[in-house]
């Protein structure tokens, strides 16, 4: 049969195919071997686009960076996991047996256990924490957290290669969160510096190096998220945010620039999970290259001091008193004897600006005279009965706490800045039970709990309270404890009701 269109058989195909069938038949049952050639496709190769990788800083400063060994003598102990209203670790242990609070959280099946003090060890191995630190420096200074060493009574480093070094306590500055450790060896080490953190902007990548969970070694990436946070660690907030995965044991540890300098130290991280969520706090570099410098040469840090309350100028108060929009500090008290009020700065002065910087806030005012030194002469912008005027003040030496708490009624940045983020002001109730809240920030957590002017605060974590300073003094007890929120109870027009504040240890400490 004819295909009438080519003019080919259409059957020669099948007959080719079935006479080298044949052939092939016939080589097989003559024992002949068939070799039969393969036509096998090109295993996928993809070239990768030319991008640049972190390698190459990453060799260059690991080194540098160590996983800090901490030793102490005391036995830590286990702590419960809390139950609502984020208390955090240790719930509601201090409440008395038949507090109300107490009695649901029992019933209701919540685990409420007394807590022991910590207890001394007699021998055998003692406990150990871990945090991360790099050098900076080639005769040994190395830079950490002061949470990661605070409670330790010995130190050592562990390289990148395996050696480990004792190491020396230098300083700690526990307003920042720093401290300094000192290893002596025969030989330089690998060392940093620290970056103008003034050129960092959002976006830029980041690289954090670090000993999250006692690994060793591990290097994550991410980019700069924010800048200037404040989280309510301190009067001297201002992290930088990166999304780098942080977890526990980075504390301590750098996060550097492409360029292989340090911009930040990893201290702490949001975490309602406990772990890496892409939120991670550094403090600055240009903060804590100050504060490590003063460390190293003398293992303190010395601060200038205005000696003021100030709390925040917020839209009513600027439209009360006539300034344009809602900047700078309002002062609430000059401490008596200081600085401030030598100088002849008043209550309900608002200062504006600092030798001619602007404040933005109270905060910002704190941050930038606790970064002078005693003896500075300092011109402050101040906003005194519709007008603006110039005062002249020579910075004292900011006091120890012992010092403070000497002296009643004084409280140093740290604590003005606790109470305007609690959003109160108080005095003693005339009829000495508790506070009067005299203000309530409307934006404030207290607002938001009901708190009103008038109201009488009658005690903090079930201890009674006359003054500011003993509410401060619960709240900073409740902070160091772990507790993300102190039991504010509070008298109102419908009888005592109980509420809970935060106590400013929101965040995790990262290691």
């Amino acid at each position: 049969m004819l295909d009438q269109t080519s003019g080919h058989n259409k059957f020669k195909p099948i007959l080719k195919a079935s006479a080298v069938a044949g052939v092939a038949a016939v080589l097989f049952s003559a024992g002949a071997p068939l070799t039969v050639p393969e036509a096998l496709a090109d295993p996928v190769q993809v070239e990768a686009p030319k991008v640049p990788g972190f390698a190459d800083v990453v060799e260059a400063v690991s080194p540098a960076v160590v996983s800090v060994v901490v030793e102490s003598n005391v036995q830590p102990v286990a702590q419960n996991e809390g139950f609502g209203f984020g208390f955090g670790g240790r719930g509601f242990d201090d409440l008395p047996d038949d507090h109300p609070l107490k009695r649901f959280f029992r019933d209701f099946g919540a685990p409420v256990e007394p807590q022991q003090p910590p207890k001394p060890r007699s021998g055998g191995p003692r406990p150990v924490a871990q945090g991360s630190g790099f050098f900076v420096s080639g005769d040994g200074y190395l830079v950490t957290n002061n949470h990661v060493v605070g409670e330790g009574d010995t130190f050592s480093v562990l390289m990148d290669d395996g050696t480990k070094y004792a190491a020396t306590l230098v300083g700690t500055d526990p307003r920042t969160d720093l401290a300094v450790l000192k290893v002596d060896a025969d030989h330089e080490f690998t060392y940093v510096k620290f970056a103008d953190d003034s050129k960092l902007r959002v976006g830029d990548w980041v690289v954090a190096v670090g000993n999250p969970f006692g690994l060793g070694g591990t290097v994550t990436s991410g980019i700069v998220s924010a800048l200037g946070r404040d989280i309510a660690s301190g009067p001297y907030d201002d992290y930088i945010q990166v999304d780098a995965a942080v977890n526990h044991g980075n504390s301590g540890g750098p996060t550097f620039d492409l360029n292989g300098q340090v911009v930040g130290i990893n201290t702490a991280i949001f975490s309602p999970s406990g772990g890496n969520v892409g939120i991670a706090f550094a403090i600055p570099a240009h903060l804590a290259q100050n504060v490590v410098n003063d460390l190293i040469d003398d293992g303190t840090v010395e601060r200038g001091w205005l000696g003021v309350r100030i709390q925040p100028v917020t839209d009513d108060i600027a439209e009360s008193i006539g300034l344009a929009k809602p900047e700078g500090a309002l002062i609430s008290e000059p401490t008596s004897d200081s600085p401030g009020a030598k100088a002849g700065l008043l209550q309900g002065d608002v200062i504006t600006a600092v030798n001619g910087d602007v404040i933005e806030d109270a905060r910002s005012l704190s941050r930038m005279i606790g970064m002078m030194e005693p003896g500075d002469d300092v011109e402050l912008s101040v906003w005194r009965d519709g007008k603006s005027q110039t005062i002249d003040v020579k910075l004292g030496e900011f006091p120890t706490e012992d010092q403070l708490a000497a002296v009643e009624g004084i409280s140093g940045p740290e604590e003005s800045s606790l109470m305007s983020r609690m959003g109160i002001e108080v005095r003693p109730s005339d009829d000495g039970a508790g506070v009067t809240v005299t203000a309530v920030n409307p934006d404030s957590d207290a607002a938001s709990k009901g708190l009103t002017e008038g109201q009488k605060i009658l005690s903090v974590n079930n201890k009674a309270v006359a003054s500011a300073d003993d509410i401060l003094k619960q709240v900073k007890e409740a902070a160091g404890n772990g507790r993300k929120q102190a039991l504010f109870q509070v008298e109102t027009e419908n009888g005592s009701m109980f509420t809970a504040l935060p106590t400013g240890n929101e965040n995790e400490d990262a290691g």
